[in-house]
Protein backbone atom coordinates (compact mmCIF):
# COMPACT_ATOMS: atom_id res chain seq x y z
CA UNK A 1 0.00 0.00 0.00
CA UNK A 2 1.57 3.13 -1.17
CA UNK A 3 0.09 6.61 0.60
CA UNK A 4 -0.05 9.86 -0.27
CA UNK A 5 -0.34 11.75 2.77
CA UNK A 6 0.73 10.56 6.11
CA UNK A 7 -0.67 12.35 9.03
CA UNK A 8 0.45 11.47 13.24
CA UNK A 9 -2.58 12.24 15.58
CA UNK A 10 -1.82 13.34 19.48
CA UNK A 11 -5.32 11.59 20.36
CA UNK A 12 -7.91 9.14 19.09
CA UNK A 13 -10.70 11.59 19.19
CA UNK A 14 -8.26 14.31 17.16
CA UNK A 15 -7.67 11.63 14.57
CA UNK A 16 -11.30 10.47 13.47
CA UNK A 17 -11.64 14.56 13.36
CA UNK A 18 -8.78 14.56 11.05
CA UNK A 19 -9.68 11.41 8.78
CA UNK A 20 -13.23 12.59 8.38
CA UNK A 21 -11.95 16.04 7.14
CA UNK A 22 -9.40 14.39 4.31
CA UNK A 23 -12.13 11.81 3.84
CA UNK A 24 -15.31 14.67 3.29
CA UNK A 25 -12.38 16.38 0.83
CA UNK A 26 -12.08 13.55 -1.38
CA UNK A 27 -9.08 11.27 0.20
CA UNK A 28 -9.62 7.73 1.04
CA UNK A 29 -8.66 7.49 4.65
CA UNK A 30 -7.81 4.82 7.28
CA UNK A 31 -7.30 5.40 10.75
CA UNK A 32 -4.56 3.33 12.54
CA UNK A 33 -4.15 2.72 16.03
CA UNK A 34 -0.79 2.88 16.42
CA UNK A 35 1.98 1.68 14.11
CA UNK A 36 -0.71 -1.39 12.73
CA UNK A 37 1.13 -5.09 13.28
CA UNK A 38 2.34 -6.42 9.74
CA UNK A 39 -0.36 -8.85 9.66
CA UNK A 40 -3.04 -6.05 9.84
CA UNK A 41 -4.19 -5.85 5.60
CA UNK A 42 -5.54 -1.96 4.96
CA UNK A 43 -7.43 -1.62 2.29
CA UNK A 44 -6.15 0.61 -1.06
CA UNK A 45 -6.59 3.94 0.48
CA UNK A 46 -5.05 8.01 -0.15
CA UNK A 47 -4.25 8.68 3.45
CA UNK A 48 -3.62 7.05 6.39
CA UNK A 49 -3.79 8.49 10.12
CA UNK A 50 -1.88 7.14 12.81
CA UNK A 51 -3.56 7.61 16.25
CA UNK A 52 -1.15 8.21 19.34
CA UNK A 53 -2.20 9.01 23.25
CA UNK A 54 1.13 11.62 22.87
CA UNK A 55 -1.01 14.83 23.87
CA UNK A 56 -0.12 14.55 27.60
CA UNK A 57 2.63 12.32 28.19
CA UNK A 58 6.33 13.27 29.01
CA UNK A 59 7.44 15.17 25.58
CA UNK A 60 10.32 12.82 25.25
CA UNK A 61 8.20 10.01 25.39
CA UNK A 62 5.53 12.08 22.59
CA UNK A 63 8.74 12.32 20.39
CA UNK A 64 9.97 8.41 20.42
CA UNK A 65 6.34 7.76 19.73
CA UNK A 66 5.84 10.46 16.68
CA UNK A 67 9.56 9.40 14.92
CA UNK A 68 8.59 5.90 14.88
CA UNK A 69 5.05 6.82 13.10
CA UNK A 70 6.91 9.24 10.99
CA UNK A 71 9.31 6.59 9.67
CA UNK A 72 6.60 3.79 9.16
CA UNK A 73 4.30 6.40 7.19
CA UNK A 74 7.80 7.22 4.91
CA UNK A 75 8.06 3.84 4.44
CA UNK A 76 4.90 3.78 2.86
CA UNK A 77 5.36 6.42 0.42
CA UNK A 78 3.82 8.86 2.32
CA UNK A 79 5.80 12.36 0.60
CA UNK A 80 4.32 14.77 3.65
CA UNK A 81 3.49 14.30 7.39
CA UNK A 82 0.89 16.50 9.40
CA UNK A 83 1.25 16.50 12.61
CA UNK A 84 -2.20 16.29 14.11
CA UNK A 85 -3.10 18.28 16.86
CA UNK A 86 -6.04 20.12 18.75
CA UNK A 87 -7.52 22.52 17.58
CA UNK A 88 -7.52 24.71 21.07
CA UNK A 89 -3.74 24.25 20.80
CA UNK A 90 -3.38 22.02 24.20
CA UNK A 91 -0.46 21.40 26.01
CA UNK A 92 2.13 23.20 28.66
CA UNK A 93 5.62 24.95 28.45
CA UNK A 94 7.10 21.83 28.04
CA UNK A 95 5.38 20.59 25.29
CA UNK A 96 4.75 18.47 23.40
CA UNK A 97 3.69 20.37 20.42
CA UNK A 98 7.49 22.30 19.90
CA UNK A 99 9.13 19.22 21.12
CA UNK A 100 7.26 16.66 18.37
CA UNK A 101 7.43 19.28 15.46
CA UNK A 102 10.97 19.87 16.06
CA UNK A 103 11.97 16.27 16.02
CA UNK A 104 9.61 15.36 12.90
CA UNK A 105 11.38 18.22 10.92
CA UNK A 106 14.92 17.33 12.01
CA UNK A 107 14.18 13.73 10.70
CA UNK A 108 12.57 14.86 7.53
CA UNK A 109 16.10 17.35 6.81
CA UNK A 110 15.41 20.22 8.69
CA UNK A 111 13.13 23.34 7.17
CA UNK A 112 10.69 25.80 8.46
CA UNK A 113 7.36 24.03 9.65
CA UNK A 114 3.87 25.71 9.03
CA UNK A 115 1.84 25.68 12.10
CA UNK A 116 -1.95 26.87 12.25
CA UNK A 117 -4.92 25.30 14.77
CA UNK A 118 -6.91 27.07 12.66
CA UNK A 119 -10.87 25.14 11.90
CA UNK A 120 -13.13 27.73 11.16
CA UNK A 121 -15.95 25.33 10.14
CA UNK A 122 -15.50 24.31 14.13
CA UNK A 123 -15.40 28.56 15.37
CA UNK A 124 -11.46 28.13 15.52
CA UNK A 125 -9.26 31.00 13.82
CA UNK A 126 -6.08 32.58 14.10
CA UNK A 127 -5.10 36.08 13.90
CA UNK A 128 -1.90 38.08 14.19
CA UNK A 129 -0.63 34.39 16.09
CA UNK A 130 -3.50 34.39 18.60
CA UNK A 131 -6.05 31.72 18.95
CA UNK A 132 -9.75 33.09 18.80
CA UNK A 133 -12.45 30.39 19.67
CA UNK A 134 -15.93 31.59 18.22
CA UNK A 135 -14.93 34.93 18.86
CA UNK A 136 -13.88 34.61 21.99
CA UNK A 137 -9.58 34.31 23.09
CA UNK A 138 -8.61 31.27 23.81
CA UNK A 139 -7.82 32.25 27.57
CA UNK A 140 -11.41 33.91 28.04
CA UNK A 141 -13.13 31.06 26.18
CA UNK A 142 -14.92 28.12 28.19
CA UNK A 143 -12.46 26.06 26.39
CA UNK A 144 -9.13 27.48 28.74
CA UNK A 145 -9.76 24.82 31.50
CA UNK A 146 -8.97 21.63 29.66
CA UNK A 147 -8.27 19.27 32.63
CA UNK A 148 -4.85 18.13 31.76
CA UNK A 149 -3.55 21.03 29.65
CA UNK A 150 -5.34 24.33 30.42
CA UNK A 151 -4.77 26.80 28.10
CA UNK A 152 -4.45 30.72 29.78
CA UNK A 153 -2.15 31.95 26.57
CA UNK A 154 -3.99 33.10 23.03
CA UNK A 155 -0.74 34.05 21.67
CA UNK A 156 0.39 30.84 20.16
CA UNK A 157 3.68 32.50 19.04
CA UNK A 158 4.48 33.26 22.84
CA UNK A 159 3.03 29.65 23.91
CA UNK A 160 5.05 27.75 20.76
CA UNK A 161 8.35 29.36 21.72
CA UNK A 162 8.15 28.43 25.57
CA UNK A 163 8.25 24.76 24.01
CA UNK A 164 10.69 25.29 21.31
CA UNK A 165 14.94 25.34 21.12
CA UNK A 166 14.44 27.69 18.12
CA UNK A 167 12.98 30.96 17.06
CA UNK A 168 9.63 30.93 16.13
CA UNK A 169 8.02 33.17 13.52
CA UNK A 170 4.56 34.70 12.49
CA UNK A 171 2.98 34.49 8.68
CA UNK A 172 0.34 37.00 8.91
CA UNK A 173 -3.37 37.37 7.34
CA UNK A 174 -2.20 39.85 4.67
CA UNK A 175 0.80 37.40 3.62
CA UNK A 176 -1.24 34.53 3.54
CA UNK A 177 -4.10 36.91 1.58
CA UNK A 178 -1.39 37.70 -0.63
CA UNK A 179 -1.41 33.73 -2.40
CA UNK A 180 0.84 30.80 -2.26
CA UNK A 181 4.18 32.74 -3.26
CA UNK A 182 3.65 35.37 -0.84
CA UNK A 183 3.91 33.06 1.85
CA UNK A 184 6.96 31.10 0.50
CA UNK A 185 8.93 34.31 0.20
CA UNK A 186 8.23 34.73 4.32
CA UNK A 187 8.92 30.90 4.76
CA UNK A 188 12.21 31.32 2.96
CA UNK A 189 12.88 34.68 4.97
CA UNK A 190 12.38 32.61 8.14
CA UNK A 191 14.45 29.65 7.26
CA UNK A 192 17.33 32.48 6.09
CA UNK A 193 16.57 34.01 9.96
CA UNK A 194 17.26 30.41 11.41
CA UNK A 195 13.38 30.06 11.89
CA UNK A 196 12.33 26.52 12.23
CA UNK A 197 7.84 26.75 13.10
CA UNK A 198 5.82 29.34 11.81
CA UNK A 199 2.74 30.04 13.23
CA UNK A 200 0.28 31.16 10.59
CA UNK A 201 -2.92 33.16 11.15
CA UNK A 202 -5.84 31.61 8.85
CA UNK A 203 -9.44 32.66 9.36
CA UNK A 204 -11.42 31.95 6.45
CA UNK A 205 -10.93 28.22 4.78
CA UNK A 206 -9.77 29.81 1.67
CA UNK A 207 -6.77 30.49 3.94
CA UNK A 208 -6.04 27.04 4.71
CA UNK A 209 -6.55 26.12 1.42
CA UNK A 210 -3.65 28.28 0.53
CA UNK A 211 -1.49 26.91 3.72
CA UNK A 212 -2.20 23.47 1.98
CA UNK A 213 -0.98 24.09 -0.94
CA UNK A 214 2.46 25.39 0.25
CA UNK A 215 2.75 22.81 3.29
CA UNK A 216 2.43 20.19 0.90
CA UNK A 217 5.81 20.98 -1.24
CA UNK A 218 7.89 21.21 2.48
CA UNK A 219 8.33 17.21 4.03
CA UNK A 220 6.23 18.30 7.23
CA UNK A 221 3.62 20.48 8.84
CA UNK A 222 1.87 21.01 11.91
CA UNK A 223 -1.75 21.82 12.79
CA UNK A 224 -5.60 20.93 13.53
CA UNK A 225 -7.98 19.41 10.69
CA UNK A 226 -8.59 22.59 9.16
CA UNK A 227 -5.15 22.20 8.08
CA UNK A 228 -5.78 18.18 6.54
CA UNK A 229 -8.57 20.05 4.92
CA UNK A 230 -5.85 22.55 2.53
CA UNK A 231 -3.46 19.72 2.08
CA UNK A 232 -6.61 17.14 0.80
CA UNK A 233 -7.64 19.89 -1.21
CA UNK A 234 -4.36 20.93 -2.74
CA UNK A 235 -3.28 17.04 -3.51
CA UNK A 236 -7.20 16.94 -5.10
CA UNK A 237 -6.33 19.88 -7.40
CA UNK A 238 -2.86 18.05 -7.88
CA UNK A 239 -4.81 15.15 -9.91
CA UNK A 240 -3.07 12.62 -8.13
CA UNK A 241 -5.62 10.92 -6.23
CA UNK A 242 -6.66 7.72 -7.69
CA UNK A 243 -10.10 6.22 -8.51
CA UNK A 244 -11.21 2.72 -6.44
CA UNK A 245 -10.35 1.82 -3.46
CA UNK A 246 -12.24 1.65 -0.12
CA UNK A 247 -15.45 4.28 0.07
CA UNK A 248 -17.23 5.60 3.25
CA UNK A 249 -19.99 3.53 1.81
CA UNK A 250 -18.25 0.00 2.82
CA UNK A 251 -17.97 1.74 6.05
CA UNK A 252 -21.32 2.46 6.72
CA UNK A 253 -23.22 -1.31 6.27
CA UNK A 254 -24.39 -2.21 9.33
CA UNK A 255 -23.75 -4.40 11.97
CA UNK A 256 -26.40 -5.38 14.34
CA UNK A 257 -26.48 -5.96 18.14
CA UNK A 258 -26.69 -3.93 20.84
CA UNK A 259 -25.68 -0.18 21.56
CA UNK A 260 -24.19 2.05 24.05
CA UNK A 261 -22.59 5.64 24.75
CA UNK A 262 -20.23 6.08 27.12
CA UNK A 263 -18.77 9.42 28.43
CA UNK A 264 -16.11 10.89 30.15
CA UNK A 265 -15.39 14.02 28.88
CA UNK A 266 -16.20 16.96 31.24
CA UNK A 267 -16.83 19.84 28.84
CA UNK A 268 -20.09 22.03 28.68
CA UNK A 269 -21.06 20.65 25.18
CA UNK A 270 -20.71 17.02 26.53
CA UNK A 271 -22.47 18.07 29.86
CA UNK A 272 -25.37 19.26 28.01
CA UNK A 273 -25.24 16.19 25.06
CA UNK A 274 -26.10 13.91 28.03
CA UNK A 275 -29.24 15.77 29.79
CA UNK A 276 -31.04 15.99 26.10
CA UNK A 277 -30.49 12.60 25.62
CA UNK A 278 -31.66 11.83 29.38
CA UNK A 279 -35.13 13.04 27.41
CA UNK A 280 -34.90 9.71 25.33
CA UNK A 281 -32.86 6.86 26.78
CA UNK A 282 -31.06 5.55 30.36
CA UNK A 283 -28.26 7.70 31.66
CA UNK A 284 -26.31 6.48 34.70
CA UNK A 285 -24.10 8.99 35.68
CA UNK A 286 -21.53 7.33 37.96
CA UNK A 287 -19.87 9.36 40.86
CA UNK A 288 -16.52 10.27 40.16
CA UNK A 289 -14.72 10.02 43.67
CA UNK A 290 -16.54 6.15 43.88
CA UNK A 291 -14.50 5.51 41.02
CA UNK A 292 -11.19 6.71 42.35
CA UNK A 293 -12.16 4.86 45.94
CA UNK A 294 -12.37 1.25 44.14
CA UNK A 295 -14.07 -1.17 41.73
CA UNK A 296 -17.84 -1.23 43.24
CA UNK A 297 -18.93 1.71 40.62
CA UNK A 298 -17.44 0.02 37.88
CA UNK A 299 -19.84 -3.08 38.85
CA UNK A 300 -22.80 -1.03 39.90
CA UNK A 301 -22.43 0.16 36.01
CA UNK A 302 -22.30 -2.85 34.40
CA UNK A 303 -25.15 -4.36 36.46
CA UNK A 304 -27.28 -1.51 35.82
CA UNK A 305 -26.64 -1.58 31.99
CA UNK A 306 -27.14 -5.57 31.85
CA UNK A 307 -30.21 -4.93 33.31
CA UNK A 308 -31.72 -2.39 30.62
CA UNK A 309 -29.65 -2.96 27.02
CA UNK A 310 -31.57 -5.20 25.50
CA UNK A 311 -34.40 -2.51 25.14
CA UNK A 312 -32.49 -0.26 23.89
CA UNK A 313 -29.07 1.94 24.10
CA UNK A 314 -28.25 3.05 27.42
CA UNK A 315 -25.37 5.97 28.57
CA UNK A 316 -23.21 5.90 31.14
CA UNK A 317 -21.58 8.91 32.00
CA UNK A 318 -18.19 9.38 34.46
CA UNK A 319 -18.69 13.26 33.48
CA UNK A 320 -18.82 15.63 35.87
CA UNK A 321 -19.10 19.85 36.00
CA UNK A 322 -15.29 21.34 35.95
CA UNK A 323 -15.38 22.06 40.08
CA UNK A 324 -15.91 18.70 41.07
CA UNK A 325 -13.35 17.52 38.59
CA UNK A 326 -10.95 20.89 40.28
CA UNK A 327 -11.94 19.12 43.78
CA UNK A 328 -10.61 15.32 42.75
CA UNK A 329 -7.59 17.05 41.11
CA UNK A 330 -6.97 18.90 44.42
CA UNK A 331 -7.64 15.49 46.75
CA UNK A 332 -5.92 12.91 44.55
CA UNK A 333 -3.45 14.30 41.96
CA UNK A 334 -4.46 15.60 38.21
CA UNK A 335 -2.83 12.86 36.52
CA UNK A 336 -3.93 9.98 39.13
CA UNK A 337 -7.60 10.98 38.99
CA UNK A 338 -7.39 11.31 35.22
CA UNK A 339 -6.05 8.05 34.65
CA UNK A 340 -8.57 6.43 36.99
CA UNK A 341 -11.52 7.52 35.34
CA UNK A 342 -10.01 6.90 32.34
CA UNK A 343 -9.56 3.41 33.06
CA UNK A 344 -13.13 2.94 35.02
CA UNK A 345 -14.92 3.97 31.65
CA UNK A 346 -12.76 1.89 29.63
CA UNK A 347 -13.42 -1.31 31.53
CA UNK A 348 -17.34 -0.52 31.24
CA UNK A 349 -17.16 -0.37 27.53
CA UNK A 350 -15.41 -3.55 27.67
CA UNK A 351 -17.78 -5.04 29.54
CA UNK A 352 -20.56 -3.39 27.39
CA UNK A 353 -19.04 -5.15 24.18
CA UNK A 354 -18.89 -8.49 25.79
CA UNK A 355 -22.41 -8.50 26.53
CA UNK A 356 -22.87 -7.88 22.88
CA UNK A 357 -22.46 -4.20 21.99
CA UNK A 358 -21.03 -3.56 18.74
CA UNK A 359 -23.01 0.30 17.87
CA UNK A 360 -20.68 2.44 20.54
CA UNK A 361 -20.34 6.13 20.95
CA UNK A 362 -17.65 7.49 23.44
CA UNK A 363 -17.17 10.73 24.64
CA UNK A 364 -14.05 12.35 25.34
CA UNK A 365 -10.60 12.47 23.92
CA UNK A 366 -8.78 10.60 27.20
CA UNK A 367 -11.84 8.41 27.45
CA UNK A 368 -11.67 7.37 23.71
CA UNK A 369 -8.30 6.47 23.80
CA UNK A 370 -8.66 3.90 26.77
CA UNK A 371 -11.82 2.34 25.39
CA UNK A 372 -9.66 2.11 22.02
CA UNK A 373 -6.70 0.30 23.96
CA UNK A 374 -8.20 -1.55 26.25
CA UNK A 375 -10.61 -3.32 23.20
CA UNK A 376 -7.29 -3.84 21.36
CA UNK A 377 -9.22 -2.22 18.07
CA UNK A 378 -6.14 -1.82 15.23
CA UNK A 379 -7.59 0.47 13.06
CA UNK A 380 -10.47 1.87 11.27
CA UNK A 381 -12.42 2.92 7.79
CA UNK A 382 -13.95 5.75 7.94
CA UNK A 383 -17.32 6.31 7.14
CA UNK A 384 -20.01 9.27 7.10
CA UNK A 385 -19.64 12.29 9.03
CA UNK A 386 -22.58 12.77 11.98
CA UNK A 387 -21.68 16.14 13.20
CA UNK A 388 -18.70 18.24 11.84
CA UNK A 389 -14.89 16.64 13.40
CA UNK A 390 -16.74 13.13 13.45
CA UNK A 391 -17.71 10.18 11.44
CA UNK A 392 -18.94 6.97 11.51
CA UNK A 393 -15.83 4.54 12.43
CA UNK A 394 -16.03 0.60 11.29
CA UNK A 395 -12.91 -1.33 13.07
CA UNK A 396 -10.43 -3.05 10.57
CA UNK A 397 -9.59 -6.18 12.37
CA UNK A 398 -10.79 -6.52 15.87
CA UNK A 399 -11.18 -9.67 17.73
CA UNK A 400 -15.09 -8.88 18.19
CA UNK A 401 -15.72 -8.89 14.63
CA UNK A 402 -17.42 -5.62 12.84
CA UNK A 403 -18.42 -2.64 14.94
CA UNK A 404 -19.22 1.12 14.52
CA UNK A 405 -17.81 3.21 16.62
CA UNK A 406 -17.77 7.50 17.07
CA UNK A 407 -15.47 8.97 18.82
CA UNK A 408 -16.26 12.20 19.63
CA UNK A 409 -14.23 14.94 21.30
CA UNK A 410 -15.79 16.60 23.75
CA UNK A 411 -16.69 19.86 22.84
CA UNK A 412 -17.99 18.74 19.07
CA UNK A 413 -21.22 18.14 18.57
CA UNK A 414 -24.90 19.34 18.49
CA UNK A 415 -27.01 19.18 21.77
CA UNK A 416 -28.77 16.08 19.96
CA UNK A 417 -25.27 14.40 19.02
CA UNK A 418 -26.19 11.10 20.85
CA UNK A 419 -28.88 9.93 18.98
CA UNK A 420 -28.11 11.24 15.79
CA UNK A 421 -25.10 9.10 16.14
CA UNK A 422 -26.77 6.24 16.78
CA UNK A 423 -29.69 6.80 13.92
CA UNK A 424 -26.00 6.31 11.52
CA UNK A 425 -24.96 3.79 12.98
CA UNK A 426 -27.27 0.50 11.89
Amino acid sequence: MAILLGSIADDYTGASDLANTLTKNGLRTVQTVGIPDPSLALPDVDAVVVSLKIRSVPASDAVTAAASAERWLRQRGAGHVLYKICSTFDSTDTGNIGPVTEALSDAAGGGVVLVTPAFPETGRSVYLGHLFVGGQPLNESPLKDHPLNPMHDANLVRVLTRQSRNAVGLIDLTTIAAGPGAVKMRLDSFRTAGVTAVIADAIFEQDLETLGEVALETPVSTGASGLGLGLARALVRSGRISSGGATTADAIRPVGGLSAIVAGSCSKATLHQLDIAERSMPVLRLDPERLLAGPDEIAAAISWAGDRISAGPVVIAASAAPETVSRLQSLYGREASGHAIETATSIIAAELVERGVRRLVIAGGETSGAAVDRLAIPAFLIGPEIAPGVPVLRTIGNAQGDMLLALKSGNFGGEDFFTAALAMMR
